[in-house]
Parts: C-alpha cells; sequence; structure tokens
C-alpha cells in the first residue's frame, strides 16, 4: 500500500493512542507485523515551545519504522512549525489530530472541535502540507454530535488541500468510545475520495477487521484498544487476511511478550516509573485469564522489577500446571 510516497508493507496499522502508543509498546507490536505505527498524540504547541516530555513522544528506533508522528493543535501556523519540527526529527509520516473528543484537547480548539470549523480545519492542513512534503493523513470523527455529522465534508477538504489519506473513525465526538462505529460512513467517504480511506473502530477480532473491507471498501484498517494487550491480533488478522489460520499466543508465548515489553519499558522509562506505568498493561495482558484479577490485585502494588518478574514467574506457572492438569483429565 502506499500513502503518498510512503510504500507500507500491508494496510493493517496500529492506532495513535494517549498515554498508550509509546516506543515500547510500538515495538512490541511491530514484532507482529502492523504496516505502520503511529506516535501518541504530540502538542504542536508543545513541541514548538519544547516543552517537557513532548518532544520524547517522537522517540523512536530503527525497529520502529515506519513511524507516523501525530499532531494536534489549533493554530495553522503552530502546527505548521510543529510539522517542520517533526519531519526534522524523522517522522516517516504527518497526521493531523481533528478527531480528539478528550475535553482537554477539545476546549483548546483541538482535536474533534476542530470539525465544527471547517475553514479552521482546512488552514491547519493547508498550512500543515506547505510547511512539509512528507506523507500526510488526517484523523477524524464522525462528527461532533449525531445532527452534525461532517466526516464527508472534512474529508474533501482534506483531498483538496493535498492530504494523502483520510482515516473515520466514525463515532461522534458525543459518543466518545461508546455506542456502534458507523462503518457505513467510512464506505460513503471511500465512494466520494480519491485518495486513501482507512477505517477505524470496533476491530476486536479478526473476522472483524474482514468485514470491515468488505463491507466499506476502505483501503486500510486501524487496530487501536483491539491490541491493548493483545498484539498478536495484528498477526492473527493478516494471517486471516490471506485465508490463513488463526493462533492465540500460548502461555509461553503470552508470558515471553509480556517480559519483552516490561523489559522495554524499564529500560525507557527508568525502574520506578516504567514498572509503575506498566501495570496498567499487566491488566490488558491478563485480562480473561484464570486467576487474573488476583494477579492484578497484587501486582498493582508492586513498584520493582524484581518483584514484577516473581509475580509473573509464580502466576504463569500455575497457568501451565492448571492447564496440564487439564489435560491429564
Amino acid at each position: 500500500m502506499y500513502i503518498g510516497r510512503l510504500v507500507l508493507k500491508n494496510n493493517v496499522f496500529l492506532s495513535p493512542m494517549a498515554g498508550i502508543t509509546d516506543l515500547p509498546f510500538r515495538t512490541i507490536v511491530r514484532e507482529f507485523g502492523c504496516g505502520l505505527a503511529f506516535t501518541e498524540m504530540v502538542s504542536a504547541n508543545g513541541l514548538l515551545r519544547g516543552m517537557g516530555k513532548t518532544g520524547r513522544y517522537l522517540d523512536s528506533s530503527s525497529a520502529d519504522r515506519p513511524l507516523g508522528v501525530q499532531l494536534f493543535g489549533s493554530d495553522p501556523e503552530t502546527v505548521a512549525e510543529a510539522a517542520k519540527i517533526a519531519a526534522e526529527m524523522g517522522a516517516d509520516l504527518l497526521d493531523m489530530n481533528m478527531g480528539c473528543p478528550v475535553k482537554k484537547v477539545v476546549k483548546t480548539g483541538s482535536g474533534v472541535a476542530l470539525m465544527r470549523e471547517p475553514q479552521r480545519a482546512g488552514a491547519i492542513l493547508r498550512a500543515a502540507r506547505s510547511a512539509s512534503d512528507l506523507p500526510m493523513t488526517v484523523k477524524i470523527r464522525a462528527g461532533w454530535r449525531q445532527c452534525e455529522i461532517n466526516a464527508l465534508e472534512i474529508g474533501r477538504i482534506a483531498e483538496e488541500c493535498g492530504v494523502d489519506a483520510v482515516i473515520l473513525h466514525p463515532r461522534t465526538a458525543d459518543q466518545g468510545f461508546g455506542g456502534k462505529s458507523d462503518w457505513g460512513l467510512i464506505a460513503d467517504l471511500k465512494g466520494q475520495l480519491r485518495i486513501p480511506v482507512i477505517g477505524s473502530g470496533d476491530i476486536r477480532y479478526p473476522v472483524d477487521a474482514a468485514r470491515m473491507f468488505l463491507e466499506t471498501g476502505c483501503d486500510g484498517i486501524m487496530v487501536g484498544r483491539g491490541a491493548l494487550g493483545n498484539p498478536w491480533i495484528i498477526r492473527n488478522i493478516l494471517s486471516h487476511l490471506a485465508g490463513g489460520d488463526i493462533h492465540p499466543p500460548s502461555l509461553a508465548e503470552r508470558e515471553g511478550v509480556i517480559r519483552r515489553h516490561l523489559e522495554m519499558a524499564i529500560d525507557y522509562y527508568g525502574e520506578e516509573v516504567g514498572t509503575r506505568d506498566f501495570r496498567k498493561h499487566l491488566l490488558w495482558y491478563t485480562k480473561g485469564l484464570r486467576g487474573g484479577a488476583q494477579f492484578r490485585q497484587a501486582a498493582g502494588r508492586i513498584s520493582d522489577r524484581a518483584s514484577v518478574w516473581e509475580a509473573l514467574q509464580e502466576y504463569f506457572q500455575a497457568l501451565t500446571e492448571s492447564a496440564g492438569r487439564e489435560i491429564r483429565s
């Protein structure tokens, strides 16, 4: 697949997610074959001012390619300058966030708030396009609320401004992540635009990915929350789309991925911060497993590497022994 001049090995992508898609998480998900991954959303203003940890959101590695950097902001000139900085820092693609419904983003006039101001949205896209020749996408929602569905209008504006692809999560801002996404809107957008359309929303299983392609005709799909604690969903989607088998992770594979991810987090953030931040991933990785609730309750109080390793060893040993007893019986 192509987005602008960027050649991608496949059309199954990892969505940008605030507080989640850092370098360690992206690296783990890439092990399972995703064609493109994105940073957490990056404040254009923060990047321009060199504020705090904003620049660190763009940290990457040779294994973390190709990389999309997602920017958000409400001022065209600021976003344009941030686009230049992101390009200089090694971005392979720029994504303009016009879909985030979080209040602290929306109240600044950024994110999905821009869908209520099509002229400003267009000005931002034109400014970013003029500032950089990197491939560029825009991520949008259905609209502000059910009576203000304007994804098709914003999509047309994006194409006119020289954007290379549109990513659509077909929920309204009011919906947040609740309710059901309207895949029919993805199909409508695909039928209207000449540039690629990437579908997002409610892809939890490989069959969902296949159904989105079939029902919408989209050019690519983006997996978000479905990858939390489940990076192998990418491998299974790719296999399913190719007519192959789906292989759930064995206990050994699951434990190995958790340990690698934990080590990456500690190497990146340091032991205390890395271990504390990793607790949310432990919750996701062990969701649905026998004894997972008790394990998570205990792990939530752990703040050092050795204790997490010991807890993981005990937990997965118990799971393995339990599975062995079930097979013998």
